[in-house]
């Protein structure tokens, strides 16, 4: 797969109205463009049944146990012999698990980078460690659930009408959770949670950080501290509630230290920062049969412009990537990078086995009445997102994001967990890719939403920022539109505000990954 241009003529084929399309010479399968009737004829294949838009029909006799190809890759086997015409979904092919015969760094030629003199710009906050934030917020943030109702009584204290006097402050954000205490105090449960905290205390679109505990619990404030070596100052404070003497005289003490922080805060002023500040999360929900046809391969040629300007651009969601992996680890930039993610990809097996599920759960209810049939087909649209570039890096949930270029994070497939890990790491924007829908908003990085398709653009107006079906509807080039999206991305991270923000999402979407055992 490639997220270059495609050579099909998407224009072409809806004046022809052909009905389908083969997205591969390789292929047995092609994808129809609009619901198909049964019995019709076209280019010399006869419908069995109906098809919906965007699922999938044979082009040839695929016979009991035979592989099922689409993007010149195996997405399935077939269950039943298949007939030329036939629909091809959930009833008559099957997941198969991965063999695990990988190569490594065949695929990972050095990306051009533009010197600093000719890279992209964008206004951004410069912080004193070196980071470039694309927002500028004060975060409360909760080590425990038990502390959640107090962060968020904190944080709503500060309305729109006491901010006014600080216009450089886009909001003070509650970033509470479900966890904390009842776990170990120590293994990646415990480690994820520590390193989400840090990782948004430290965050580049962050000015002001307190931390409120309730005092007993497993995730002791004292140790986060003394673990990520944090000073605490004027702009970082901390406090449990057991100590300063109950819940109402926490939130009124948090309301004063935050107070405050305000004008030290809104001291930061946007001002010309390289593109290479930006490191990007790339996530995808609520995807379709058009994922990895319109949306995906156009952010992949977004994050290749990113990269070529010196930025970082983030895939991650490891049960999502399940079955495409050869084609990342062909990417690698050294064996050691590739056998990262194939040990995060053997992990995931491990995991899922123990908790009586599998790899193919997902896809989900809506991705299959999208068109979606197995776990490779999402994951093969799914890893178009990260472009061509080579993979410099694979990390561990929440960790660190310390190179640029294209890497890897390790995370669930369910979004707001995944993409809170991303954030931690370091992005300070998203990119989310969405084909029936989803209205996800994030804080403290702004994200914009890229549908897939035209249909639901049209019906979600108010909540997509980009119409990536229009490759599809309109025959726009991919490589338009992900110029068209990377210079989006460039207008938020300087400010303009994407839908989800408009609409004040994100208070709620901050979820570390609960791993392990709740005592």
């Amino acid at each position: 797969m490639s997220t270059t241009e495609s050579p099909i003529n998407f224009q072409q084929k809806q004046n022809q109205d052909v009905g389908f399309v083969r997205l591969t010479e390789k292929d047995n399968v092609a994808v129809a463009l609009r619901d198909l009737k049964a019995d019709e004829t076209i280019e010399g294949v006869t419908t069995c049944n109906e098809v919906p838009k965007g699922h999938k029909l044979a082009l040839q006799l695929i016979k009991k146990g035979e592989q099922v190809t689409k993007y010149a890759q195996i997405i399935g086997y077939a269950t039943i012999d298949i007939p030329v015409g036939d629909h091809i979904h959930t009833h008559n092919i099957e997941f198969r698990a991965t063999e695990h015969n990988y190569e490594y760094c065949i695929e990972n030629t050095e990306p051009e980078i533009l010197s600093v003199e000719e890279q992209a710009v964008f206004q951004g906050y410069k912080r004193g460690d070196g980071q470039v934030g694309t927002r500028n917020y004060i975060a409360i943030m909760a080590s425990v659930n038990c502390s959640a109702t107090a962060v968020q009584h904190i944080a709503s204290a500060f309305t729109p009408d006491m901010l006014a006097d600080y216009p450089n402050i886009d909001g003070v954000v509650g970033f509470s959770h479900s966890t904390g205490c009842g776990l170990a105090d120590s293994g990646d449960g415990f480690e994820n949670l520590q390193r989400v905290l840090w990782g948004y205390a430290q965050h580049a679109n962050v000015a002001g950080v307190l931390i409120v505990g309730l005092g007993c619990e497993v995730n002791q404030i004292s140790s986060l501290v003394e673990q990520y070596q944090m000073q605490r100052g004027p702009l970082l404070r901390t406090m449990n509630i057991q100590s300063v003497g109950g819940h109402q005289k926490t939130v009124a003490a948090g309301v004063a230290r935050i107070k405050e922080m305000l004008q030290q805060a809104n001291d930061f002023k946007r001002e010309l920062c390289p593109a290479s500040s930006l490191k990007l999360a790339l996530q995808c929900g609520g995807s379709d049969a058009w994922s990895g046809i319109t949306a995906n391969p156009a952010l992949g040629y977004a994050a290749d412009l990113l990269v070529q300007n010196g930025g970082t651009a983030v895939l991650a969601e490891t049960p999502e990537v399940y079955g495409a992996e050869h084609l990342l680890t062909r990417r690698a930039t050294d064996e050691v990078i590739g056998k990262k993610l194939v040990d995060r990809i053997l992990w995931w097996e491990d995991y899922v086995a123990r908790n009586g599920g599998s790899m193919d759960n997902n896809p989900s209810p809506g991705n299959k009445l999208g068109g979606l049939t197995t776990i490779l087909e999402k994951s093969l649209g799914a890893v178009a997102k990260g472009g061509t570039t080579r993979l410099n890096g694979v990390y561990r949930y929440a960790e660190k994001i310390d190179r640029n270029g294209f890497v890897f994070m390790d995370s669930p497939g369910y979004d707001p967990a995944s993409i809170t890990g991303e954030v931690a790491g370091g992005c300070n924007l998203v990119a989310f890719t969405t084909g029936r829908g989803s209205t996800y908003g994030c804080k403290p990085s702004p994200s914009i939403k890229i549908a897939t398709n035209t249909e639901m653009f049209n019906r979600m107006q108010d909540d997509m920022d980009i119409n990536a079906g229009r490759i599809v509807s309109d025959g726009v080039g991919i490589s338009e539109l992900g110029q068209e999206i990377f210079d989006k991305l460039l207008a938020v991270a300087s400010g303009e505000k994407p839908f989800s923000e408009q609409h004040d999402l994100g208070d709620h979407e901050f979820v570390p990954w609960q791993v392990g055992a709740t005592m």
